[in-house]
């Protein structure tokens, strides 16, 4: 990766480094493993350190509206100070343990749309710093997101599309500064009290939080607005419930609420504005059978990581 831009970093007969990983499929608090193969220029060069980094698109909502920003949300030293001879081959291997609120990025093979995932090799050489191209990388879902999903999926959702939303969400323990929006359009059985539905999943080593957004329609002498509900899974659960039962019925508990209720407060986007929610008591998981449908192909992720690149 990145051999010519190299090459404008650190002069011609410079370095050049490529990293490969053993699969570009991960999950969240899953490992990801490869290594970064460096191949020594025309002249001896001392190398301060070669760099990992997580890399992804997020949407930020300022004062002028929302506009979409490239961030890195997790870095990992990969090598420190190190001298690479002229025409010398060094192979680093590398872990990269995934943070537990890793967005989802496919979701049964099939890249979500909307998301863009990918590891970014960062190489310095006497205070150049040259940030390569990016190596893809899908994340799936764990077990118990994955069941609700397929719940969604079960229940006739359509998939809309997913975001990444900078700020968080007020009562909700995060590790990162944005938090997934996974948006579906409702089946017809739910469709005249619901414009969307909005999941998010942030997540723990022992739990998952599922935070709804719905969208309400307005009636002929009121206006539509949001309703919120929140719920505490716990990882081991995932197959101990009928999950579209489940989602059923977060789903019809929302929709009996017409007025927004007080609970785990408001989701905090980054320049200030929130919106309030209610509070809704933890369930079990469940397993239900099936793929999930309503999930469309996004855009080719080379095609995707091309756009994503001529932003920068």
């Amino acid at each position: 990766m990145g051999f010519k831009k190299l090459l404008g970093a650190f002069g011609v007969g410079g370095p050049s480094v490529d990293t490969v990983l053993a699969s570009p499929d991960t999950r969240p608090g899953a490992p990801l493993t490869g290594q970064v193969n460096l191949v020594g220029g025309s002249h001896d060069a001392d190398i301060e350190h070669v760099t990992l980094g997580l890399v992804t698109r997020i949407e930020v909502e300022g004062a002028g509206g929302e506009y979409a920003a490239d961030g890195e949300f997790h870095r990992v030293a990969v090598s420190g100070a190190m001298r690479l001879a002229a025409g010398q081959r060094v192979s680093l291997p590398f872990q990269i343990m995934m943070p537990w609120e890793t967005p989802i990025t496919s979701v049964y093979g099939q890249h979500l749309r909307g998301m863009t995932m990918g590891v970014r090799t960062e190489l310095a050489i006497a205070r150049a710093v040259d940030k390569g191209d990016l190596d893809p990388v899908a994340v799936h879902p764990l077990p118990v997101q994955e069941r609700i999903l397929e719940a969604f999926g079960r229940l006739g959702f359509t998939f809309k599309r997913a975001d990444l939303e900078y700020g968080r969400i007020a009562g909700v323990h995060q590790t990162l500064p944005f938090y997934q929006e996974i948006e579906y359009y409702p089946p017809a059985q739910y469709a005249h009290g619901i414009n969307e539905v909005e999941l998010t999943f942030v997540t723990n080593p022992h739990t998952v939080e599922v935070v709804l957004e719905f969208d309400k329609r307005g009636g002929m002498f009121s206006g539509g607005h949001d309703t919120f509900g929140r719920y505490t899974v716990p990882h081991g659960d995932a197959d101990s419930a009928d999950w579209a039962q489940v989602v059923d019925g977060w789903v019809r508990q929302a929709l009996s609420h017409y007025q927004s209720m007080p609970g785990f407060g408001h989701v905090q986007h980054g320049h200030g504005r929130g919106h309030r929610g209610m509070g809704v008591g933890g369930v079990a998981a469940g397993v239900v059978g099936g793929l999930a449908a309503g999930y469309v192909a996004g855009e080719v992720m080379d095609e995707a990581f091309d756009a994503f690149e001529g932003e920068e």
